[in-house]
């Protein structure tokens, strides 16, 4: 097995890192070089990445993500943005309409785009032995990032991705079987329930030791939870303000 293969095998979310270490301007620039280097639609580039040193809006930040202390605690945030603002202007210069922003087809295509240079990120990261957590929970209040970071029209931030030192390093949390997610030139329903009861154990156990088993929840609890009630907020919060950035997806 190489090394690339390694390091993505070897991922871990960090949460608790060393305030005394700074992540240097030249390393988030070789992050992000890494990140813009991957494919993209196109080659439309759907994506800006915005960086956040500043304690005071690291702390608003941090408040509008669910009080997400890493976002404030760590040197530096990085704020993943879909990007049509630069599409938007190529199509004046050339006399064009803008229609994509009528359609789903520019949240997939900005969501995707992003998604790419998002691993890409955490792989450059983590190949410099900085500790990343990706943060979701930006789209709980995404019109205060809008709003902090001056976001043009066409511009959402879709996700965030906390860097920095680790003070320390979770256990590896495990995923399901490659048999549920790797099938064979058609998708198989038939073997899903059954891999997500035993992968339910596999995440109970897990939960039990590293809370001392206080929590031994598994992994359909959680989701089924978080799919029912649990994303109030983002359903809230995160439609309206795509719509506000102009995205008129019928």
């Amino acid at each position: 097995m190489n090394e690339t293969i390694q390091l993505l095998k070897n991922h871990r979310s960090v949460r608790d890192f060393d305030t005394e270490k700074e992540v240097s301007e030249a390393q988030i620039q070789a992050i992000i070089e890494a990140a813009m280097a991957g494919p993209n639609w196109i080659n439309g580039q759907q994506v800006t990445v915005i960086e956040v040193r500043k304690p005071e809006r690291k702390v608003a930040l941090a408040k509008a993500t669910g009080n997400q202390r890493w976002v404030e605690e760590a040197p530096v945030f990085l704020v993943f943005c879909m990007d049509f603002y630069r599409a938007k202007l190529a199509a004046e210069k050339n006399g064009k309409e803008f229609k994509i922003i009528e359609d789903l087809e520019a949240i997939i295509v900005g969501s995707t785009d992003v998604g790419i240079a998002l691993g890409s990120a955490v792989i450059a990261a983590e190949s410099m032995g900085l500790g990343i957590v990706p943060i979701g929970g930006l789209r709980r209040n995404p019109q205060t990032f809008v709003d902090l970071l001056n976001l043009p029209e066409y511009v959402f931030p879709v996700a965030g991705l906390v860097v920095g030192y680790p003070k320390s390093i979770p256990a590896q949390k495990p995923r399901l079987p490659i048999k549920a997610t790797l099938q064979k030139e058609q998708y198989d329903a038939k073997i899903q329930e059954e891999i997500i009861d035993q992968y339910d154990q596999t995440i109970s156990s897990y939960m039990s030791e590293r809370t001392s088993g206080q929590d031994t929840s598994n992994w359909s609890s959680k989701i089924a939870q978080f799919y029912d009630t649990g994303f109030a907020q983002y359903e809230k919060n995160s439609s309206p303000t795509v719509k506000n950035q102009k995205f008129r997806y019928k």
